[in-house]
Order: structure tokens, then C-alpha cells, then sequence
């Protein structure tokens, strides 16, 4: 069985660092060419970015935010993967399979691709075809109602589609996906544990790999989420805001035992 695997997320919007609370709060909080340096030094097994810039274009807005010479989504990911020494999955803006390979051009080892995999699922087909299922991610983002009812929202979680988690994972998985990054929008930023409910009924009707994501408050919470079925474990906020969080998650994971990369 593989070692499970332990992968920050990184969010990026008009090209800086922030920090996420149920996908509706954003505070800057670095600067993506830095941090990606510290994790070279960091034992980490991949790392996800996603640009949730809503516009086309970058709006800084402040001279003394901006990083000289990255205006755009691609010369970031340009600069990342030249200094990136581990797998490194890219999402944000990926509406065609021209920018797919863009993005692997650019130096992406995977693509991660969300909205528009919803809106016109032979992307996915036609993704996987081309460049192989192991570089396709389909990142699926969920809240969760009132009576536990679950649904999968795109947008950045703005619009509700009806669709429950389920069923789109199933869809997911037959379309050639080879893997899903499964973010719960109600326990984003909310440091209280993963949706383990969640996870649980999507890992049992599906094959292919699932990353839990979204609510990580302690390293102690890492081992949940693998207990429910993922096959690796994500955050994004403890990573900035707690030190050697590769090294103290990995203990974590080990003293549960669970066989993780060291």
C-alpha cells in the first residue's frame, strides 16, 4: 500500500499568498516565491497551488505588494517550478486543454481543474487522454447543509449546483480522473477537523485516490482523515502559522500509526 502523503495548499489571489475561511475571507499572508523555498528545505511529498483570482488579470493594488517581474498566474507558476524540488500541482483558470498544457509547459507536474471539469465534463476525458489520468485532479468543493445534506458547489463555492458529492466523484472517476482534491467549504479555515463524514462516503464508492482537505487545526487531526479513506492528507492555514509543520504532521501520522514518508 503507498505511504500516505502529507501536501500543503497554497492559495493564491491577484498573485500573493492568503489564508481562507469558508472561501469567503481572504487575508495576504506572503509571498509565493518565498514560501515555496521554504518548503524545499521542509519535508514535504507535493504541494498544490490554486489561484482563486476571480479576474483575468492581477490587481495588486498596492506598489509595495507586488513581486517584481510576476504580473500574471503563469510567470508565478514560470518562477515556482523552477525553484519547486518536489511534485507540484497547479489549479486556477483551466478551461481548455490548451491551458492545461500551458500549465505543464510551464513546469506543472499535475493539473487540478474544478468549475469547468462540472460544467463540461469531457475535459476531464480529453485531459486524461492527452496527458495521462495520473496528472488530472479534479478538485471537488462541498458544503454542507443544514440535515447534513451535502452539494457540490463551483465558483469558488459560489454557486450551488444541486449535485451531490457522491454521485460527481463517481462521474469523476469514469470520466478518467486520477485523483480528487476534496475541499468541505463550511469547515475551510475552521481549524475544527476534517468532514470525515464526507470523505468516508465518497473514498468507499470510488478507486482512485482522494486528498482530504479543508479544517486542519492540529497535526492530530491528519490521521481522521486517513482513518476515513483518503490517501493523503491536505491543509493550507496551519502550514503558514505554525513552525516545522512537515516534520511535527509527520509525527503525528507515525505515532497513529500511519505509514507516512519521513
Amino acid at each position: 500500500m503507498p505511504k500516505i502523503r502529507l501536501i500543503p495548499v497554497l492559495l493564491l489571489q491577484n498573485g500573493l499568498l492568503v489564508r481562507s475561511e469558508r472561501f469567503s475571507i481572504h487575508q495576504i499572508i506572503g509571498n509565493p516565491i518565498l514560501e515555496v523555498k521554504r518548503f524545499n528545505e521542509w519535508n514535504v511529498d507535493e504541494l498544490i497551488y490554486l489561484d482563486i483570482t476571480k479576474d483575468t488579470t492581477y490587481d495588486l493594488r498596492r506598489d509595495d505588494h507586488k513581486i517584481k517581474g510576476l504580473n500574471t498566474s503563469m510567470d508565478i507558476l514560470d518562477e515556482v517550478s523552477r525553484t519547486c524540488f518536489m511534485p507540484l500541482t497547479w489549479g486556477g483558470g483551466i478551461r481548455s486543454i490548451d491551458d492545461m498544457h500551458q500549465r505543464f509547459r510551464m513546469g506543472a507536474d499535475k493539473i487540478t481543474i474544478n468549475s469547468e471539469a462540472f460544467r463540461d465534463p469531457s475535459i476531464i476525458t480529453e485531459g486524461a487522454e492527452r496527458f495521462g489520468s495520473q496528472s488530472i485532479v479534479v478538485s471537488i468543493d462541498v458544503m454542507r447543509h443544514v440535515y447534513h445534506k451535502t452539494e457540490v458547489c463551483i465558483n469558488g463555492g459560489e454557486t450551488p449546483t444541486g449535485e451531490d458529492p457522491v454521485d460527481w466523484a463517481k462521474e469523476v472517476e469514469k470520466r478518467g480522473a486520477g485523483e480528487i482534491l476534496l475541499q468541505s467549504i463550511d469547515r475551510d479555515g475552521s481549524g475544527r477537523g476534517y468532514d470525515l463524514e464526507l470523505i468516508n462516503d465518497i473514498t468507499s464508492k470510488i478507486k482512485i485516490p482522494v486528498i482530504a482537505c479543508s479544517g486542519i487545526g492540529q497535526y492530530e487531526q491528519y490521521k481522521e482523515g486517513v482513518y476515513a479513506g483518503a490517501s493523503a492528507v491536505a491543509a493550507a492555514n496551519i502550514w503558514h502559522f505554525k513552525e516545522l509543520s512537515d516534520l511535527n504532521g509527520k509525527r503525528a501520522l507515525k505515532k497513529a500509526g500511519v505509514d507516512a514518508r519521513l
